[in-house]
């Protein structure tokens, strides 16, 4: 992976994939048995070099936001500088900025165990910044927030890397974080990179199966494709022609990812019947099973829907993913 300077990518998968090792790799605090890691075309670290953490220049943001309790805020964010000997006014102007950038300006003298999980988190943030790192790294920073100041550090994060332009990797396993942060997320199982690219594409064109049920919500339908280019494809689902977006001109037997905003009832479809009706806020989600065997799907409805009810469901938008590699 490249990752152009400036950038966010997110490292997205389940746990034990892989993604914080990488992120302890790119750190210096792993070293890799093979492979390379350059900064700038520099090699930082591959089987023969290990540059230490201390002269790599990078910034980290650890789950646990690792303060000191015995210092207030001020003191947590400043001790970067202070360990650089940086003179006093300097640092109290520098404490002020970085303290304003990540909404605590006025907190200076609060002791750490005066303060929310969320404010906590930016303190963490702001040490962070104050070393005017080029390169920041983020090891499930939101993880021990509750659901309201997780949707507020997301908007806080987007904010500080559009205002310091810093190379940011965030690793989750929450992909609404990487999805709404990130420009580049590569989806990680098992040591392997399944998929390094925009979240859009990522989401709309997941690049194989592992990909696509790890990412949104979605069903997988196996059917075969005919009749195709490099754009689409027509695919039969439960007894329906339907066409779908492809890569490569598939023909034969293929799996269509089907996901909820891209179906809809209507009044000619696929048939299928209503197994289940959840009621999720803004919709009642659908379970329906599909005609001739071919699978279940999701679909999201303003009304709800007895189970048993028979229905026909339109195709707005569905993707053949891409077969299996070697």
């Amino acid at each position: 992976m490249t990752l152009a300077p400036g950038s966010f990518t997110a490292l997205l998968g389940p746990s034990g994939c892989g993604k914080t090792t990488l992120l302890r790799l790119i750190a210096g605090f792993e070293a890799p048995d093979e492979g390379s890691i350059t900064f700038d075309g520099r090699v930082i670290a591959d089987a023969k070099t290990m540059v230490p953490p201390e002269q790599r220049g990078i910034g980290i943001v650890f789950q646990s936001y690792a303060l000191w309790p015995h210092m207030d805020v001020a003191g947590n964010v400043a001790y970067p500088l202070k360990t650089q000997r940086v003179d006093r006014a300097t640092v109290s102007r520098r404490v002020a900025e970085v303290l304003d950038i990540v909404g605590l300006g006025g907190y200076e003298s609060r002791r750490i165990d005066e303060l929310s999980g969320g404010q906590r988190q930016r303190v963490a943030l702001a040490r962070c910044l104050i070393a005017n790192s080029g390169i920041i790294l983020f090891d499930e920073p939101l993880a021990n927030l509750d659901m309201h100041l997780r949707a507020t550090m997301v908007d806080v994060f987007r904010d500080i890397h559009q205002r310091t332009g810093a190379t940011i990797v965030y690793v989750t396993h929450d992909q609404a974080e990487a999805l709404a942060m990130a420009d580049r997320v590569a989806v990680l199982e098992k040591g392997r990179v399944l998929q390094f690219a925009e979240p859009g594409d990522v989401y709309h064109q997941p690049a194989d199966v592992a990909v696509a049920r790890f990412v949104g919500r979605g069903a997988i339908v196996p059917t075969f494709a005919w009749d195709s280019d490099q754009h689409q494809s027509r695919v039969q689902i439960g007894g329906h022609t339907v066409v779908a977006r492809s890569s490569g001109a598939p023909d034969g037997a293929v799996n269509v990812l089907l996901r909820p905003e891209g179906l809809a009832l209507a009044d000619d479809g696929v048939p299928g019947t209503v197994l289940s009706s959840t009621y999720r806020g803004p919709v009642h989600e659908l379970r329906i099973k599909l005609a001739k065997d071919s699978g279940e799907v999701k679909v999201d409805h303003r009304t709800a829907v007895s189970p048993g009810t028979a229905v026909k469901i339109a195709v707005h938008d569905a993707w053949i993913i891409p077969a299996a590699k070697g």
